[in-house]
């Protein structure tokens, strides 16, 4: 009874977050910063954030270890990974300091990759599950650039889970399960999966490609999906989850990918139950993929109405007169975790509509004073019966705790 439902989950159209996210407030752009540079307003960083905080629940729950690494690193880094020679294109140049040449990093498995091999490891600690929501940088060019949907500063969920071969399968199953359990939470809807396939000329470097694409296969059994040669990754094959926008212009959020290359040469170990040195196998793996791009798909699907935990503004407090202010002030000082307001000015109903995409808006007359309670609206159009405030809080707090 409680539960405030998007619009989205009742309409099908879909809006231009580029549009509706600068009418919200949530995110903007500025010459002087430089085109794929947005810049996040109060209420699309509160969206940000709780994103953030979901995704790393999630994860910590599945067993994630956390970490954070640097966004710059040596060329030589890049290098040994195989950026440097296979996506050149899309990074930017190296910056001469101290005699070193340094990059803004285009991705964040060579540094987790380093991290696994900072210590010695034992077949008994894997799969070892790192993950990090890390910035990373890519060299896009203008004209392909839009909103949140394509930047050149990326906040990326990310993770690697170093495994054996035999460990590879589940994993990577578990990996496309969390993202699907994700999708849920979000009101997210894939367009489809797709197996994505080497395809030819010298882009992919030489390894285990068919054990690999085999290993995906199966992890996509039961699912409907297109196998489309020429969008792997350069060092392994990859399920990429794709998500569309009001256009119909398809683009990938989440992956899920095998690579047998950098565990070889970053010379990554373990000691295996033999007593013998093996190499892992690394699935890299995200939930969500970019931070921002996410939050374009949850701006144009929700068209502003976001799920309750993730609203900006949770509950909106609406005193039909000055002199219910005292009041409403009494409630906002109660509200505790959940995200409240008070909109007292101009009449009760421009405020109500003002505040159509708030999950609860609360109209507090001289009976609710009298009483003690507050009376919900749902932003689907319902009214439920005047409550104390206290119970009224608490119902509110449960329905937009994070999932």
């Amino acid at each position: 009874m409680w539960s405030s439902a998007s619009p989205s989950t009742r309409e099908s159209t879909m809006h231009d977050h580029r549009k509706l996210g600068r009418e919200l407030g949530l995110f903007g752009t500025d010459p002087l910063i430089g085109a794929g540079l947005p810049y996040w307003l109060p209420d699309g960083a509160i969206i940000r954030h709780s994103l953030e905080e979901y995704v790393h629940a999630l994860e910590q729950r599945a067993g994630y270890q956390h970490v954070h690494s640097p966004v710059l690193g040596k060329r030589e880094l890049y290098e040994i990974s195989g950026h440097w020679s296979h996506y050149r294109d899309e990074m930017y140049p190296p910056m001469d300091v101290g005699g070193e040449q340094l990059v803004l990093r285009p991705s964040l498995c060579p540094h987790h990759a380093v991290i696994y091999r900072s210590r010695g490891r034992s077949y008994r600690e894997l799969p070892l599950r790192m993950a990090e929501i890390g910035g990373m940088y890519r060299s896009e060019l203008s004209g392909v650039l839009g909103g949140l949907s394509r930047v050149r500063a990326i906040q990326l969920n990310d993770a690697h889970v170093f495994c054996t071969l035999d460990q590879v399968e589940a994993e990577a199953a578990a990996a496309l399960a969390l993202i699907r359990r994700a999708y849920d939470a979000l009101g997210i809807s894939p367009a489809r999966y797709r197996l994505s396939l080497p395809g030819p000329g010298g882009k992919y470097v030489p390894g285990n490609w068919a054990g690999a694409v085999e290993i995906l296969r199966s992890v996509l059994d039961g699912l409907p999906y297109d196998a489309v040669e020429g969008e792997a990754a350069f060092y392994g094959p990859k399920i990429d989850v794709q998500i569309a926008d009001g256009a119909g212009r398809e683009s990938t959020l989440s992956t899920v990918q095998v690579d047998f290359h950098q565990p070889e040469r970053f010379g990554l170990e373990y000691v295996g139950a033999d007593g013998a040195k093996h190499r892992p196998v690394m699935v890299h793996r995200s939930i969500i993929g970019s931070i921002e791009r996410a939050v374009a798909q949850l701006i144009e699907i929700h068209g502003g109405a976001f799920p309750a935990w993730l609203a900006p503004v949770q509950l909106r407090l609406l005193p039909v007169s000055a002199a219910e202010v005292p009041y409403a002030r009494e409630v906002l000082a109660r509200c505790g975790d959940v995200r409240a307001e008070i909109a007292s000015e101009g009449s009760l109903g421009a405020r109500i509509r003002d505040g159509r995409l708030v999950p609860y808006q609360a109209v507090i007359g001289p009976q609710e004073v009298a009483e003690g309670q507050l009376s919900v609206r749902l932003r689907d159009g319902r009214r439920l019966d005047a409550a104390g405030a206290e119970e009224v809080l608490a119902r509110i707090g449960a329905e937009v705790r994070r999932p």
